[in-house]
């Protein structure tokens, strides 16, 4: 499959989706290598607060606005950003929701990319993708986003 071309202004958020596979993969590799599903699931926990909340946020406000939030795509998305959470904090079976956060995650960045942000690029007004881009920045500026590596279980 190609690479998918995005409008600069949306490049920011499109590129955290990087982040989030990342996630997926870390979870794999501590899961193949024994590693305590508890200890991956509070990993899981800290990337939700600093990456992931923030991230959806501004989908959310700014970014799903643009095709209205009645859409079918918005609607799916932020249903699943529900689900995420939910499974990341949840008090359940460590082991499942760990499996569960990696195969959704990685299914809702992937449906993010491929098809709603493509159908955001298409119905955004140059004005849309400057608030768009404004708020990314804002977020990022007023967030402590930090990298979460205290713990670096997937490379035991």
């Amino acid at each position: 499959m190609p690479p998918i071309k995005r409008l600069p202004e949306l490049e920011g958020i499109s590129r955290e989706h990087h982040d989030g596979l990342l996630l997926c993969w870390k979870i794999r590799a501590g899961t193949a290598k024994g590693v305590a599903p508890a200890r991956i699931q509070r990993y899981c926990r800290r990337f939700l607060k600093e990456h992931l909340k923030p991230h959806f946020d501004i989908e959310e406000s700014v970014l799903f606005p643009i095709l209205g939030h009645e859409h079918p795509g918005v609607r799916k998305a932020m249903a699943e950003h529900r689900r995420l959470q939910r499974l990341i904090n949840g008090r359940s079976d460590a082991a499942l929701a760990i499996s569960l956060v990696e195969e959704e995650l990685e299914a809702h960045i992937r449906f993010e990319e491929r098809q709603l942000f493509n159908l955001i690029q298409e119905a955004a007004t140059p004005g849309q993708l400057v608030e768009v881009e404004k708020a990314h920045a804002l977020i990022h500026s007023s967030v402590a986003v930090k990298d979460v590596p205290d713990d670096v279980f997937w490379e035991q």
